[in-house]
């Protein structure tokens, strides 16, 4: 591989989110396209490397090695073993094959794997002069690859990143039912916050949505703290890996003033984010505080709430949940200048809260459907 080479990237995304992630890249510089589930760009190890360690709202950044229709299992095999794998993977790499099949003649996703794999195989062997009966070693680093079929179209997709992006690596302990961290950032995103407004999350949970706001606000790249599965590849310049973290550190603003607040009812779910927060070295930018919902009420001006409450998806929790939504629309209220953010799975939502929301977003938090309710704030 030449450093300068271009490849044909995806950046996969939440459902709902995708339009996000395009935003992102467009930010970064980077065209793309925007699909189901995914952003589809282009471009050289160095967009691998910045889009791995920039992007808040993506979930992985996978090469396209090879892209095709196939109507059986000899073209799947044929097509796969035609695509130019010495230049990916040298001979003791672990590949292991993933897939899935959708509305596909080939529907059987183990099978796809298999032939897929053992087209690999047969490539591999061919470029490198191994005998047929030697098992290759697969030893060395791991380049996890994925089939997918969707309507007879197939795409052989090669997986930078490892684990998910939104393990950024400060998360010490979760407690509860955590927001992901993608998630957390989209919300953010998704609000008129700004660095200079008071930003506050008043059933903070491990924190996850101010610890994101703080990165957000400090311009802090949210992949900065953790390694990506391509840095261990023979044809990545550790140097290229490197220079991106040192231009994130560079556009770094530390200095800037934040007012962050999150409050819960549980002492332990503040000392776990607190824990959270120093481990970034965020503790100047984020006040933690146990405190009951109820209790909320501020003198300031023209914030942003954010907030993802329990939604009462567990028998006999109902009751609770809907009162802790009452609780919010009557200690919201007087807070006219400020915009408030609610992500619920509860349609009824409203009825409790006791206004129509200025607008709705259907999310998905994992395979939950959840909206976003959003009062938008008064200006004096």
């Amino acid at each position: 591989m030449k450093e300068n080479q271009r490849f044909d990237l995806i950046a996969t995304a939440a459902s709902g989110l995708e339009a996000l992630t395009g935003k992102e890249l467009r930010n970064l510089g980077i065209d793309c396209q925007i699909e189901n589930g995914r952003a589809r760009f282009q471009g050289t190890i160095e967009t691998i490397a910045t889009t791995n360690l920039w992007l808040r709202t993506a979930d992985r950044i996978k090469i396209v090695v090879g892209e095709f229709d196939a109507y059986s299992f000899d073209e799947l095999f044929e097509k796969v073993k035609a695509l130019p794998w010495e230049e990916y993977l040298p001979l003791d790499a672990a590949f292991p094959v993933a897939g899935k099949s959708i509305k596909s003649k080939l529907y059987s996703t183990p099978d796809c794997q298999a032939i897929t794999k053992k087209a690999i195989v047969e490539r591999m062997r061919t470029y490198y002069h191994r005998p047929q009966n030697v098992p290759l070693i697969e030893t060395g680093a791991m380049y996890k690859l994925e089939v997918i079929l969707r309507k007879d179209h197939v795409m052989i997709l090669l997986d930078t990143t490892g684990p998910s992006l939104f393990k950024r690596g400060y998360r010490l302990e979760k407690g509860g039912a955590p927001l992901k961290e993608n998630m957390a950032a989209a919300l953010v995103m998704l609000t008129n916050w700004r660095k200079d407004k008071p930003f506050v999350d008043p059933v903070c949970g491990s924190g996850t949505l101010c610890i994101e706001a703080a990165l957000i606000g400090h311009h802090l790249a949210p992949g900065f703290n953790r390694d990506f599965a391509c840095e261990d590849w023979e044809w990545v310049p550790k140097e290229t890996f490197e220079q991106v973290r040192n231009e994130a550190e560079e556009v770094a603003d530390y200095d800037a003033e934040l007012d962050i607040t999150g409050f819960d009812i549980n002492g332990q779910m503040i000392d776990i984010a607190q824990a959270n927060t120093d481990e970034l070295g965020l503790g100047d930018s984020i006040t933690f505080k146990q405190q009951a919902l109820k209790d909320f009420s501020t003198e300031k001006e023209d914030g942003v709430i954010v907030a993802n409450p329990p939604y009462g998806e567990r028998l006999g929790e109902e009751d609770n949940v809907h009162q802790l939504y009452e609780q919010m629309g009557h200690v919201f209220k007087p807070l006219t200048t400020w915009s408030k953010y609610i992500l619920t799975s509860d349609l009824a939502f409203e009825d409790y809260y006791g206004q129509k929301a200025t607008k709705k977003r259907k999310l998905y938090n994992g395979a939950l459907r959840t909206d976003l309710f959003q009062y938008w704030g008064k200006h004096k």
